[in-house]
């Protein structure tokens, strides 16, 4: 039984993160018309005009919807203030990652660090058995052993599943938390909100992140990291490093190196920092038959390497490493041992596929391989795996 339904007969206090979107709105609804008691709370994650163009951080315009809709629904609402924190706990980590060449997530982070971390706090604070978000996830609760555990799963709408950005959250979090729409299709959520009047009803989702707003990642990154010219090298599809047999988990799993000497000069880059592996956007490069994509990145030397066309083997890879401090187990006891060997299906970003891999671990972290290579797997992103419909754990990939 999913673990929301339970609770339509136990009444409890529950704060809603309310964001000004239509899916934060109905799950405020929801929960209301169950008969809990119902707090709003919109959270300000972001307001430097130091770093991006104000006018275009809507967060103004979604406190204000939030708060209607907190009106129509009669529930008290507070907004907070987290960007401090957000700044120290994401926007410097990306920074740092980025120049560092590495692909961060910063939605994941928010999820751990703030919504439920801070944000969860904060509703402690206020005396709240639960917190709860417009994410399209779910959850539900088991007994193993006599013991209570808590799981997290995707999304009933395939098309929204949002359970891989909370993929590093915890068993003690996700306790705390309720996902309301988890269970309901996004036309469906859409239509509650029509029924009910709501401001938010047909307004459109958000795309990225509200400090970004509509300023080009590169342009929002040249604010705090300095441009740096330096060359472009196109390397052939036909290198015998893409043939040769790879056999050790290292081997596997080691992205592919390049020289100079190995490529033809196509032209300069602003800095390698602001490339990430499949970037195919933003490179500025013509005169090829096929497209160029960014395969590789050397921030040391400030080299990008390309390769022409999607299907360039240097996009794909068979396997990824983990470092040990970097795994993350949403349930703990779900935790491999060394030699221990597991196959789950595994995404190395939103809304990618599912694909089906070896988990081998050993004392140097989690090597993860994959039946079929994937494209553009890139140092700082996640991977997250899971059984079934439930997500069981998710790492930092490290190279």
């Amino acid at each position: 039984m999913i673990f929301e339904l339970y609770y339509l007969c136990q009444m409890a206090r529950i704060v809603v993160g309310m964001s000004g979107g239509v899916d934060s709105s109905v799950a405020a609804y929801l929960l209301k018309a169950q008969g809990h008691e119902v707090i709003g709370m919109f959270m300000k994650n972001w307001h430097d005009e130091s770093v991006t163009i104000s006018n275009d951080c809507p967060w103004l315009e979604d406190s204000t919807d939030a708060l209607l809709v907190a009106n129509k629904l009669n529930i008290p609402f507070h907004t907070i203030d987290f960007s401090k924190e957000y700044f120290e706990r994401i926007v410097d980590y990306m920074f740092v990652e980025y120049k560092a060449g590495r692909t961060p997530n910063p939605d994941v982070l928010c999820n751990r660090e703030i919504k439920f971390d801070l944000f969860l706090k904060k509703a402690l604070e206020l005396n709240a058995d639960f917190v709860a978000t417009g994410h399209y996830c779910q959850k539900q609760e088991i007994t193993v052993n006599g013991k209570t555990q808590f799981q997290l799963l995707a999304g009933a709408d395939p098309n929204k599943d949002q359970s891989y950005f909370l993929c590093q959250i915890s068993e003690a979090q996700l306790s705390k938390a309720l996902f309301p729409i988890g269970h309901l299709l996004k036309p469906e959520v859409r239509k509650i909100a029509e029924e009910q009047d709501l401001i938010t009803a047909n307004k459109k989702d958000s795309q990225g992140l509200c400090f970004i707003g509509k300023v080009k990642l590169p342009e929002f990154l040249q604010q705090k990291l300095s441009a740096k010219k330096g060359k472009a090298y196109e390397i052939p599809a036909d290198l015998s490093q893409f043939t040769k047999t790879r056999e050790s988990l290292e081997e596997i799993c080691a992205p592919f190196e390049y020289s100079v000497s190995e490529g033809i000069e196509r032209g300069v880059h602003d800095g390698a920092h602001f490339f990430t592996i499949g970037q195919r956007k933003g490179i500025g490069i013509g005169g090829s038959p096929l497209p160029l994509f960014c395969i590789k990145t050397d921030v040391e030397k400030n080299i990008v390497y390309l390769g022409q066309g999607e299907e360039h083997p240097g996009l794909f890879r068979k396997g990824l490493k983990i470092n040990n401090e970097d795994i993350h187990w949403i349930n703990t006891t779900n935790s491999m041992k060394d030699g221990e060997t597991r196959i789950y299906q595994t995404r190395i970003r939103y809304r990618q596929e599912l694909s089906q891999a070896t988990l081998h671990k050993n004392e140097k972290g989690l090597y993860i391989i994959f039946d079929l290579a994937q494209k553009a797997i890139a140092a700082g992103q996640f991977a997250a795996w899971y059984d079934g419909n439930i997500l069981v754990g998710s790492g930092i990939i490290s190279a």
